[in-house]
């Protein structure tokens, strides 16, 4: 078999060249204020906008080794979080770099991966002291629940010795005299909290009434969605995030409400930012400036918790929502509808509109709506060709009928509404259109789900299953309407709205004048709800901002600095293998860039710095002030409570408040970490690419050729 061989493992390492290279083409998706990237096809010369790490990948062309690994390390992330892809590409990029920087200095392969290793280790157990438990944090969020006891606390001088458990003071507030700030110590530790999300989301209502009155009627236009018997909160902050997006949303016009006939729910400018007991403060601190999505989960919230209160669980439950994109309205129409919204072709929209207000009869198919489709784990027998599965002496054409035959069973059955998993056939679909029977394909799993809960429908693989009882009943299928009443017709594609009585699906209505900003909007909401879910999952939470990885940095510094000391309080522990000592600084101090480089970067994006070499000097200083105050961890905690550690510089938004908190998950941001070490670290230990196939004589002719070996 041809084979070229081509040695990567030089000091230049082309591995982690190539892992640079790709990484560097998301440095400006860090921090709140994102810029955005246009992703065109030459082949169709359609565009699309992004602005996240995943898109970025899914949009390369990634034929290397390196590429795929990447884009693997990435879609797991993704998978797992759907949040922290950005910062695992960007610090790809800068470990590959300080590795190689590392690998120049003539270090060995095994220290680079030992130390960096137990470096990085030892830097999420010393991070721990920050993690924030989510009782005290939703609490802390709402102003409303701190500010009078604030002047109370009794403190001693101020400094950084003898003084009271940080959780307990109010260390979201900025408004707070030096007098009367309490200054933590001791703080890398937290008794657990036993506090149930049940809890979270329900006990504080009883301040704001039933969640009848929580949730406004419907057709008030100045009404929102989370709001005390007097419409609003008093106590409680409504001012802004300012890291709104490129295409902020800010100053647009905003609808409450459908008319008569529910469908949908959105916060306006005025709504409870406390809403849902913190939930909207824990949100809008984890949104990183997304505000539009935060009013979506909202009212996400608000109508769970209303159907909660009736009897079932209190979490927001990820499976019961769904994302439907509508083009040709301004985003400030997007909201939250109750049902199934979809967007359906003229043709079944018609049919729609003959249904009126009648009572559907659901069927549920667990995969394609086709002839030939066959369910997994199904084999055709061995060695035999089908020539003809149904022979037909009248002459017509199979494919006849089965449609025929398909059609009689859903007619036989009364079935107006089918729900499909999979693909449907378009003969099929035209047949059902002339018969006004509703065919929906590309259902989501948990859609199908939450209908057979809500009508009774039991869900079957093929036509030829069905009978009586895996018939649904009760649902009911209509137009959706925008919130000034009117009926929304796109020509090519049209938005409904299946309900059911109990029915406890909800759908996310996003709505964007703009094609190529559809996908974007949409990964910009799920990435939110994802955050928020597992902020509750974990039970706590970092503070943002650049808090943590000031830490690490701080860590790493005192491991250099001073490598003989041990003990956890001080995580100053020695890395294993003594022969390791003398390539210990020099890689630790790589491991150490990464995170500097972060921060820079950041704060470059963020206009807090007008280069990297001011944002650099600006983390050296608190790096400083930190070792001096002898407790960095508390250091920290004091900066993110005075309204951030890298507050202040130039402010892109100056007539707008800034001083709301950043939260980041926990699991998330480390496990970003690991990643991004772990594919560097296997990159650098490759020592090889085998190259086999067609490709060996494209490279046999090309200029790169002297750097390959042929075999």
């Amino acid at each position: 078999l041809p084979m070229a061989f081509k040695d990567v493992n030089a000091r230049r390492h082309t591995g982690l060249q190539q892992l640079s290279a790709l990484a560097s083409t998301g440095r400006t998706f860090l921090g709140p204020m994102k810029s955005h990237k246009f992703i065109v096809d030459e082949i169709t010369n359609q565009s699309t906008l992004i602005c996240s790490a995943v898109r970025l990948i899914e949009s390369l062309d990634l034929t290397s080794a390196v590429g795929q690994l990447l884009n693997e390390t990435i879609q797991a992330q993704n998978k797992e979080f759907k949040t922290g892809m950005s910062t695992l590409l960007f610090l790809v990029g800068s470990w590959s770099n300080a590795v190689v920087e590392c690998l120049q200095q003539n270090v060995p392969v095994p220290a680079i991966v030992c130390v960096m290793s137990e470096g990085l280790n030892s830097c999420c157990e010393r991070v721990q002291c920050l993690e924030m438990p989510i009782h005290d944090v939703k609490k802390d969020l709402c102003p409303s629940r701190v500010g009078p006891k604030a002047s109370e606390s009794k403190t001693g001088p101020v400094g950084y010795s003898g003084l009271t458990n940080p959780w307990n003071l109010p260390c979201f507030q900025r408004d707070i005299s030096a007098a009367e700030e309490v200054i933590p110590v001791n703080s890398c530790s937290r008794p657990g909290d036993d506090c149930s999300f049940n809890k979270f989301l329900v006990s504080p209502l009883a301040g704001f009434g039933s969640v009848a009155s929580v949730v406004k009627a419907v057709g008030d236009r100045s009404s929102s969605v989370l709001s005390g018997s007097d419409g609003t909160a008093p106590s409680c902050s409504t001012r802004k995030l300012t890291h709104s997006r490129h295409f902020s949303t800010l100053g647009k016009s905003h609808f409450s409400s459908q008319q008569g006939n529910f469908q949908g729910y959105l916060s306006g400018p005025s709504a409870d930012l406390c809403g849902c007991c913190g939930l909207g403060h824990l949100a809008m601190a984890l949104s990183h400036g997304n505000q539009t999505s935060v009013k979506l989960l909202q009212s996400i919230a608000a109508l769970q918790q209303e159907r909660a209160e009736c009897g079932g669980s209190s979490q927001i439950n990820i499976a019961e929502i769904v994302t439907c994109c509508v083009l040709g309205l301004p985003e400030g129409y997007s909201c939250v509808s109750p049902g199934f919204v979809t967007l359906v072709s003229p043709e079944q929209a018609t049919v729609i509109k003959h249904f009126a207000d009648k009572a559907l009869r659901v069927v549920l198919m667990d995969g394609d709506l086709t002839e030939r489709y066959r369910h997994l784990g199904f084999n055709r027998p061995c060695n035999v060709r089908t020539v003809l599965e149904h022979p037909n002496p009248q002459g017509s054409s199979t494919g006849d009928v089965w449609l025929s035959r398909m059609l009689d069973i859903l007619m036989s059955f009364g079935v107006n509404l089918v729900l499909v998993k999979g693909n449907v056939c378009k003969d099929f679909m035209e047949r059902c259109v002339a018969s006004r029977i509703l065919v929906i394909g590309c259902v989501a799993r948990d859609v199908l789900c939450a209908f057979g809960a809500g009508t009774g429908a039991r869900a079957v693989t093929y036509l030829s299953q069905l009978n009586a009882s895996c018939v649904g009943n009760g649902a009911r299928a209509e137009l959706w309407e925008a919130g000034d009443g009117r009926a929304v017709d796109l020509g090519e594609l049209v938005p409904a709205r299946i309900s059911a009585g109990r029915l406890a699906l909800l759908t996310a209505v996003l709505t964007t004048a703009l094609p190529c900003k559809a996908q974007l909007l949409e990964d910009q909401f799920w990435t939110l709800l994802y955050r928020l879910h597992h902020a509750l999952k974990d039970g706590k939470v970092f503070p943002g901002g650049g808090a943590v990885e000031l830490l690490c940095l701080s860590h790493i510094q005192a491991l250099v600095e001073q490598p003989g000391r041990s003990g956890r309080d001080e995580a100053v522990t020695e890395l294993p293998s003594p022969w390791l000592a003398e390539y210990k600084s020099i890689v630790l101090q790589a491991l150490a860039s990464g995170w500097k480089q972060y921060l820079s970067v950041v704060l470059c994006n963020t206009a807090k710095a007008s280069s990297e070499l001011e944002a650099g000097a600006s983390v050296d200083h608190h790096l400083q002030k930190a070792a001096a105050c002898g407790s960095p961890s508390v250091y920290i905690l004091e900066e993110f409570r005075r309204g951030g550690v890298f507050r202040g510089g130039s402010d892109p938004f100056p007539n707008q408040v800034t001083d709301l908190k950043v939260c980041d998950n926990v699991a998330a941001k480390t496990e970003a970490w690991r990643r991004a070490l772990d594919l560097v670290l296997l990159v650098l230990q490759t020592d090889a690419e085998i190259i086999t196939g067609p490709r060996r004589n494209q490279i046999l002719n090309s200029p790169v050729s002297s750097e390959f070996m042929f075999l």
